[in-house]
């Protein structure tokens, strides 16, 4: 975990975080406070929504940041997520999200390619 972060994340949850899967692909990670109001939110999301409760909920797992502020993966998740040696680690507002940095350039790709969605027709740079 990037220095920046990391004293904050001890700071603000004692380095208690929340890792689960994300449908694009991606990890995504939680300062535990956050994830506990995030997991009611998707425990309250309707019966329609199976498939995203089962994936953020049955994929959850707490950790840790270690004594050198290192964040440890479990192994089932990495392997969904396709990471290997190197990952990237973004800054999502309330979360991160870590990435195989193959997948997210692909994604990014994808993404850019298909314009800005409708939601977005307002925002400025």
């Amino acid at each position: 975990m990037p220095t920046r972060h990391r004293d904050q994340l001890l700071a603000g949850c004692e380095g208690r975080l929340t890792v689960t899967r994300h449908p694009d692909g991606c990890l995504l990670v939680y300062p535990r406070p956050r994830w506990e109001t995030k997991r009611e939110e998707v425990d309250a999301l309707p019966y329609a929504a199976r498939a995203l409760r089962r994936l953020l909920l049955g994929s959850a797992i707490d950790v840790d940041l270690d004594s050198a502020g290192r964040l440890l993966v479990p192994n089932g998740l990495r392997e969904e997520a396709r990471l290997t040696r190197e990952a990237t680690l973004l800054g999502a507002g309330s979360h991160f999200e870590l990435w195989d940095p193959e997948l997210l350039r692909e994604r990014e790709e994808r993404d850019l390619a298909s314009g800005l969605p409708d939601g977005a027709a307002g925002f400025s740079f």
